[in-house]
């Protein structure tokens, strides 16, 4: 099988030890991949990469952003790589040996465009999750059993997400209207499989992930969660489904979040993805049996 540049994208924001002991990881992990490092610092203040500045390794390439949020600075990485196969990895994962060919393998076969690994806990590495779906209230649930092959996933986890450049680019890659954090990891697994690509997960492959038992160390406030919520119906759901994701919202003003919405371009790219997708949401729902 032939070994294309492989480049693991990693948004990071204010990570502590983690950006660091996942970088250690990844280089010590036994591989035949040829691999790359895109590291970015969306505008950390508490010098979490600051010891990549002595960094002497030509594979690791530091990006400094400006407060982008969790969605655009994964493009911000994708914008700086190299690679014909992009990874996105969260700041806080452990790699296992070989994690790297085997987790890719599918996108090389032409099996899938996207894919998981398995995703563990750190703390209990028999806890994995084999990607994840929606409930009949839009959150998201792991699936906590895999198969002994790679197999479809409604939605992928972003805390180490493999996908081909040529897909990424063809849907323009992230949300690039979402605020701070929140749903980009759902969105862009739903572009995905809207507009004809296939999402899978890859259960023979493990990834250990730190997963946070408090809030995230940057600033997020509901209006962020919600904005992006809104966003995601109005992009990609009916009519029907828009209003369904409108009495969701919680803790903010949702007329002050749909005013925002209606100054934006969400129009537009509503125009321009409904004639570049080849299913809708009611096939999408459908087919994975979510009950939205």
């Amino acid at each position: 099988m032939r070994k294309p540049l492989v480049s693991i994208i990693m948004p990071v924001k204010n990570e502590g030890i983690h950006i660091k002991n996942t970088i250690e990881s990844a280089l010590n992990s036994k591989t035949n991949c040829p691999f790359e490092i895109i590291v970015v610092d969306d505008l950390s203040d508490d010098g979490c990469c600051s010891f990549l500045g002595q960094s002497k390794d030509s594979r690791i390439k530091v990006v400094r952003t400006s407060g982008l949020g969790a969605a655009n600075a994964r493009n911000a990485g994708a914008d700086a790589a190299n690679g014909e196969i992009f990874i996105f990895c969260d700041a806080h994962v452990f790699f296992e040996h070989y994690w790297l060919e085997k987790l890719i393998e599918p996108l090389l076969q032409g099996t899938a465009d996207a894919v998981n690994p398995g995703i563990g806990d750190s703390k209990r590495p028999a806890r994995v999750g084999y990607g994840i779906t929606w409930n009949k209230q839009l959150e998201i649930e792991w699936r906590k059993e895999g198969k002994d092959g790679p197999f479809p996933s409604p939605l992928l986890a972003g805390g180490c997400l493999a996908v081909t450049r040529a897909a990424f680019e063809d849907i323009n890659g992230f949300e690039r209207g979402f605020l701070v954090w929140g749903r980009e990891d759902e969105e862009i697994s739903l572009k995905l499989w809207l507009f004809g690509y296939r999402c899978y997960i890859v259960p023979s492959v493990k990834v250990l992930h730190v997963f946070r038992q408090s809030s995230p160390p940057f600033k997020l406030s509901w209006n962020h969660v919600n904005y992006n919520l809104l966003r995601m119906a109005h992009l990609h759901f009916s009519k029907e489904r828009i209003e369904k994701c409108r009495k969701l919202v919680k803790f903010s003003q949702e007329d002050k979040l749909m005013a925002m919405l209606e100054k934006s371009d969400i129009d537009l790219k509503r125009v321009l993805y409904e004639k570049k997708r080849k299913y809708d949401d009611d096939w999408y729902m459908e087919k994975f049996k979510i009950p939205f």
